[in-house]
This record gives C-alpha cells, structure tokens and sequence, in this order.
C-alpha cells in the first residue's frame, strides 16, 4: 500500500475514535440539559459549572482551530452552546422556583 494512502486511511480511523467520542460526551451532557429542563429542577447545579465549561470550551476551541483539529473544534464549539443552553435553564429554572412577590386577591 502507497504511504500516502495508508497515513490517510489511518488518520481517518483515528478521526472515527474522536467522532465517536465527541458523540458520547455530548449526548451525555445534552441528557444532563434535558433532565433539567424536564425536571425543571436544577438543584445542586453550580453557575460556575456553565461558566467554566464556557471558558474552558471557548479556549479549546481557538487551540483546536489554530492545530486544525476538527473533531475537537466541533466538539468544543457544541460543548459552548451546550453550555449556554445548560446555563440558560438553571437560570429559568431558578426564576420558576422563587416564591413570588404578588399578594394574592382576596
């Protein structure tokens, strides 16, 4: 087999390892997501767990982009959304939770 054709074959098998990868680790976290959304309990869910998520998924996007990774640039840019939707219903599901203010009508 030509060199150039094994090491391309090769890099693609490996891609098949981080795809899938990347497929478990974010079906895992988007389940996590959904559980509060149904829920809409997010007890025991820290702010700081989204906003280090963010960060640390914002970073190793730029890393991934400048190494021309693909598989872990879309895993990361996904990894962000996931944890803006992920911060967005802990937050509305804190609002829900609070005890309202209205004096209820006699």
């Amino acid at each position: 087999m030509h060199a150039a054709c094994y090491r391309c074959c090769v890099v693609k098998g490996v891609d098949v390892i981080g795809w899938v990868s990347s497929l478990v680790l974010l079906g895992t976290l988007g389940q996590q997501v959904r559980k509060q959304w149904q829920s809409k309990d997010s007890g025991g869910v820290s702010t700081w767990l989204f906003v280090g998520q963010l960060a640390a998924s914002v970073g190793f996007s730029i890393y991934s982009f400048l190494l021309e990774n693909w598989v872990f640039l879309t895993t990361n840019l996904l990894l962000v959304l996931n944890a803006l939707v992920g911060q967005w219903v802990t937050l509305r599901n804190r609002r829900r939770q609070q005890p309202s203010d209205a004096v209820p009508e006699t």
